[in-house]
């Protein structure tokens, strides 16, 4: 296998590694608060097989009793599968089913022994400490690299789309404006998700038109095709603008110097790089005029393009072409933009969770194969942390669903808990338990199932 799968392993493994662990910890802090013992922590599960595992020396008081409720009473570990992980808790009945520990009459010490409002806690505990995650991660990445924008009405070759987005009537060079009726101030990645997830988007269209495109229900399925190509929705629309000329080709022999801008080739205007390498590619093995735009004035030279339609220039990024904005932040304002960010990305995660209960969303879910192809190719600190803050989020909204098994379903009975008075019965809690894991056992398989069948088949 190549080296960049290995990387992108170790990426996701790293990444899960640091969710479980604050997912677990957020269990296991309440608990100790409430004075719940805590039997295990474990970082991955740990079926027929532990890496490793420590349980500290007890810790004993004037009678020489052992204190269980210090954190020397648990058990630490760590598992070889890395689906997830657990914190046991006395007296609970979770995915550990220790049906003997029940019988036993219930304990002070015990998790089902405390108020309903404690348990609450208790179980919302790791997504509660999830979220923090994708909050502290934003501001150290704010506060570290500060935030580089774009204003839209900037970027005047506008944006190039999609072939999905082609056939709902986007247009190369179009503007973003609003989705919705909201308007954008600046580029960045989140207004895509927005987009997709909008009824309908205002773009500005040959810097003076103003349209609105109406937005199918269940485009973002749609978009998604292209993006498992490797062809993103929108991107900036690049001018060519020259950086560098290779050696003995065709640019540096017709002349071409760094900053020319390439406005035509022959017969084709090409104000944007796409544009470009497609004319290029329809003349090669060919000399052919170029209109160039140099200190504001234009020229024609004739170019060699080579058998490859290659010119052999490199080309200026975006960021030196268009016009920049970099916003710094000092610690206090680091904090709030990471609350903003956590929570925006949050509506749009939950706003998208909708459309997997469709068919095509059926479809579109992946397994930890899809969740480790997002991690770059290289090793990339930025992307790596934001990526793993966007995981944090999702892995808090998942867990929070109402669904047996999860810490929603034991918040859902809680609350039923709270509102009515009544308490379901242990043998119900049981039930419900198996019947969760079956449903996540089996939506664990279709998901990596899916995986597996995109790989080998599409």
């Amino acid at each position: 296998m190549s080296s960049t799968f290995w990387l992108k392993t170790f990426e996701l493994i790293l990444a899960l590694g640091i969710l479980v662990i604050i997912h677990e910890f957020g269990h296991y802090s309440f608990s100790r608060l409430f004075g719940v013992w805590v039997e295990k922590f474990y970082l991955f599960f740990n079926p027929w097989l532990t890496l490793a595992k420590w349980k500290p020396r007890a810790k004993v008081d004037s009678n020489g009793n052992e204190v269980k409720s210090s954190w020397r009473a648990t058990e630490y570990g760590l598992g070889w599968l890395p689906l997830g992980g657990y914190c046991k808790i006395a007296g609970m009945i979770d995915e550990s089913m220790d049906k003997e520990q029940m019988k036993k009459p219930a304990q002070d010490y015990e998790f089902r022994s405390k108020p309903a409002w404690q348990r609450l806690l208790i179980m919302v505990g790791g997504v509660l400490f999830n979220f923090l995650l994708a909050i502290v991660i934003y501001t150290g990445i704010v506060y570290s690299y500060g935030e580089m924008f774009i204003n839209y009405t900037d970027i005047t070759e506008g944006m190039t789309y999609c072939d999905s987005a082609h056939k709902i009537g986007f247009v190369d060079g179009d503007i973003p404006l609003a989705a919705d009726g909201k308007p954008f101030s600046y580029y960045k990645g989140d207004d895509v998700q927005t987009m997709l997830t909008a009824k309908n988007v205002t773009v500005l269209r040959n810097h003076r038109d103003t349209l609105n495109i109406a937005i199918p229900d269940n485009f973002i399925f749609e978009a998604n095709k292209d993006a498992e190509a490797k062809i993103p929705f929108m991107d900036i629309r690049i001018p060519v603008v020259v950086a560098q000329t290779q050696p003995r080709m065709g640019a540096e022999k017709a002349g071409i110097l760094p900053g020319d801008r390439m406005l035509k080739v022959a017969a084709d205007t090409t104000p944007s790089f796409d544009l470009f390498t497609a004319a290029l590619l329809k003349h090669k093995d060919a000399t052919v005029p170029l209109v160039v735009q140099r200190d504001g004035k234009l020229l024609t030279v004739n170019a060699e393009i080579d058998s490859d339609g290659k010119l052999g220039i490199l080309i200026t990024e975006p960021t030196k072409v268009y016009k920049v904005i970099v916003q710094h932040y000092n610690i206090f304002q680091s904090i709030p933009r990471g609350v903003k960010m956590g929570w925006d990305r949050m509506v749009a995660y939950v706003k998208q969770l909708k459309l997997i209960f469709t068919p095509q969303g059926a479809k579109s879910l992946g397994g930890f194969g899809a969740i480790g192809s997002i991690f770059p190719d290289t090793w990339n600190w930025l992307d790596f942390w934001n990526i793993t803050a966007f995981l944090s989020v999702i892995l808090a909204v998942m867990n929070i669903l109402p669904i047996p098994a999860l810490d929603g379903g034991h918040v859902l009975f809680l609350l039923w808990e709270i509102i009515t008075g009544k308490q379901p019965s242990e043998k119900f809690l049981e039930h419900a338990q198996v019947v969760g894991m079956a449903l996540l056992f089996a939506l664990l398989l279709f998901a990596n199932g899916n995986d597996i069948y995109r790989y080998f088949f599409k």
